[in-house]
């Protein structure tokens, strides 16, 4: 599709519009913009027929010209509105897919360090601003720079002095609003970020409800809502106040021009350099290119306004990304799992680093498991691994391939991940499955949720494979999410498998239950097992023990023990309790 692009005052950005309708638009724009001008003229005309006595005829046949023009300008008019809404739409959808896709595909530094309730305000405010201003400046405003920039020009063959008496008016007039807008461009953004908060704090708030209900939060938050949206109100209100004065001149604009044409109009009339059509079409002229321009300033201060949206919605795709994916990566070769760590080192900040020469191998089919204390580098581990992060020495293989040079959409579907606390999106027991195999048949699904051990409990649900399973799987118990976390992987069949923490959070009788679905998910794949509770780790066919971004001990369960070392250390802590 072709494209042009639409400048949009920001900072060097440019939205890119479909042409679709263009010209179209375009074509109605100058219609409309020469027909609005010649009305006055014709009017005045008009005027001047009468006044002077002319023959009735005459009169009536430039009364059926003006009205053929009146009729021309409504059909202009209306094919602008149909086009440009219809645009203007397709802007707004486009914008709000390509950030969506775009946040989608960013790192999770990125969404750790953003909220999701000031991501969404970005994107919600970012698309309806380029909506708004794609619609007002095609539906109402192009024709007005038209007029301005090429009619306009032409009334010094009417009068010229009549003529330059309005252009001057109208400058000053532009550069007494303009000013005005400048002068809120700063207080403008900072009630912006003031609002990005406000919906930041609403949205982190509204979904830990719970939480805030239960340790009587609610007057606080409420304390911390007041406070934020009083801080919206000091930054609006002195802008609000400045486009007030902006609105007064744009008032004071049209009285000052008809007053000052009228009188230089007369003293012309007098002198017998000006007729009295001259006076009434400038009259006209004067009304309508204030109140276009009055329009067209309300559309630079509307752009000025809507600028920190912009500028949020647009600093969201230059937000730096530290993986970067090599264009055209080939596809990572599909092969038996076998993951080699090479002298990987990783810092979340360079002042603090989280892995130190961490080196390991991982057969084909093997089971590693990872443990250790909280923060000792397990997680990090298996996060580049997936690569979501990358390390900043050494290498990660899969299969004797850099990870770093295949694409992560391959890598990703080689790997399958088991969380601590089973993600679910808020959708049917259906769609969460399938996002481990997007075509997969019932029979697939429900073999799935046999080897997951979570067939039973699917089938007695309201709607089976269609109950919806609630915010956060609010209506599953924890071991049904981990089950259904376990078929979707099922469903995935990667070759490499990641359990983090995936029966920490269980009761007994639950971890039994799911530790069989784990089982039997695990036979064949190359398997890496993150654990607190060492008993689950008794089968692994090497245990890495780190221990502050180390790897200190390393070997099966029983030899470990016999070590006495840090990992001895950990089981009887355990057995302790």
């Amino acid at each position: 599709m072709k494209f042009f692009c639409f400048f949009l005052f920001t900072k060097r950005r440019l939205l890119t519009l479909p042409a679709s309708g263009l010209p179209w638009l375009l074509l109605g724009n100058i219609i409309v913009a020469a027909l609005q001008f010649t009305d006055p003229l014709l009017f005045g005309r008009v005027i001047g027929l009468l006044a002077g006595g002319a023959d009735f005829n005459a009169i009536i046949a430039w009364i059926a010209l003006w009205a053929m023009v009146g009729l021309g300008g409504i059909a202009a008019s209306m094919v602008i509105a149909w086009r440009a809404d219809r645009l203007a739409h397709r802007v707004r959808l486009a914008a709000m897919a390509r950030f969506y896709d775009h946040a989608l595909s960013l790192p999770p530094a990125f969404h750790t360090e953003t909220d999701s309730g000031r991501l969404m305000k970005i994107m919600i405010t970012g698309a309806d601003a380029m909506f708004n201003l794609v619609l007002t400046f095609l539906r109402n405003h192009l024709a007005t720079f038209i007029a301005a920039l090429v009619l306009m020009p032409l009334t010094l063959l009417v009068n010229w002095r009549l003529a330059l008496v309005l252009i001057g008016l109208l400058a000053v007039f532009s550069a007494l609003t303009w000013a005005v807008i400048r002068r809120t461009e700063g207080g403008q953004a900072r009630a912006q970020r003031w609002h990005l908060k406000l919906a930041g704090i609403a949205q982190d708030t509204l979904a830990n409800v719970t939480l805030v209900q239960s340790y009587t939060g609610l007057d606080a938050e409420r304390a911390r809502f007041d406070q934020i949206a009083s801080q919206v109100i000091r930054h609006q209100f002195p802008v609000l106040t400045w486009w007030a004065v902006a609105n007064m001149l744009s008032r004071a604009a049209s009285t000052v021009a008809v007053i000052t044409i009228v009188a230089l109009g007369s003293l012309m009339m007098t002198a017998g350099s000006a007729r009295i059509e001259d006076i009434v079409s400038f009259i006209g002229l004067a009304l309508l290119l204030i109140g276009r321009l009055e329009g067209a300033m309300g559309f630079v201060a509307q752009l000025s306004a809507e600028k920190p949206n912009l500028a949020a919605f647009f600093a969201v795709f230059e937000a730096p990304n530290r993986v970067p994916e090599v264009a055209d990566a080939p596809a990572l070769r599909s092969g038996p799992g076998a993951v080699v760590f090479e002298a990987v080192r990783f810092a979340y900040r360079q002042d603090a680093p989280v892995l130190h020469e961490v080196s390991f191998a991982a057969a084909a089919g093997q089971t590693i498991a990872l443990v250790g204390a909280t923060g000792a580098g397990k997680s990090t581990a298996m996060a580049l691994l997936q690569r979501l992060w990358d390390p900043d020495q050494g290498i990660v293989r899969i299969d004797g391939q850099d990870i770093s040079g295949v694409s992560l959409d391959s890598l990703r579907a080689a790997i399958g991940v088991v969380f601590q606390d089973s993600p679910v999106l808020n959708r049917s027991v259906r769609d969460n499955l399938l996002l481990g195999k997007p075509d997969a048949s019932d029979t697939e699904l429900f073999a799935a949720l046999r080897l997951a051990q979570a067939e039973k409990f699917v089938r007695a649900m309201p709607e089976g494979l269609d109950t919806v399973v609630g915010e956060r799987g609010g209506n599953l118990s924890g071991g049904q999410r981990q089950r259904l976390a376990i078929a979707r992987a099922a469903l995935k069949n990667p070759p490499i498998l990641v359990l983090d923490e995936a029966t920490s959070a269980l009761d007994a009788a639950t971890e039994a239950e799911v530790a069989t679905g784990l089982a039997a998910l695990m036979q064949g794949r190359t398997s890496f097992i993150i654990a607190h509770r060492l008993s689950t780790v008794r089968a692994a066919d090497e245990i890495l023990v780190f221990d502050a971004g180390r790897i200190v001990e390393r070997g099966e369960f029983a030899e470990l023990l016999a070590q006495d070392g840090r990992f001895a250390a950990l089981v009887r802590t355990q057995r302790a309790v």
